[in-house]
């Protein structure tokens, strides 16, 4: 309840995002929804071609999740610390998943992503809040980034 459900058959994923949020085009990413008030409140999918067969052949979560936070995930400037960084098995398949800050001039993101492989794709969901409304929000970033799953096509 409070949540609306995101199937993509095409590119075999799916996950949960907070009612009210709504979808924004963003380039370079296959879809995001927002909180329209909140921006820093978001999720994102992107996808990237792989040809490796599953998420450890990145190597392991630790080293996955400082590379993605600080080199792929965030601005250039903004300062990066890794909080909690995790494994999992859904279906089968393995998931890093992890929690991190960055920091900017002005605000800091706290955000939790989920990165996985399959159907020849390196699968990542990006969700997060401002720092100042984590307390508030975490229980439903958590809630989107557990709801990810990749499906075999």
């Amino acid at each position: 309840k409070g949540y609306v459900p995101v199937r993509d058959t095409q590119d075999g994923y799916s996950f949960l995002y907070p009612f009210g949020w709504q979808e924004v085009q963003v380039e370079g990413q296959d879809v995001v929804y927002k909180d329209v008030i909140e921006p820093l409140e978001s999720v994102s999918v992107s996808l990237v071609p792989t040809e490796k067969a599953e998420v450890g052949e990145f190597g392991d979560a630790k080293e996955v999740a400082f590379t993605l936070a600080d080199k792929v995930l965030t601005a250039p400037n903004q300062e990066i610390a890794l909080i909690n960084v995790g494994e999992r098995t859904t279906n089968g398949r393995k998931y890093y998943d992890f929690e991190f800050t960055a920091k900017s001039r002005g605000f800091t993101r706290h955000a939790l992503a989920s990165v996985t492989v399959g159907n020849g794709k390196f699968y990542t969901l990006l969700t997060g809040a401002n720092e100042r409304r984590w307390g508030r929000m975490k229980d439903q970033i958590k809630t989107v980034v557990n709801s990810f799953v990749v499906d075999d096509r």
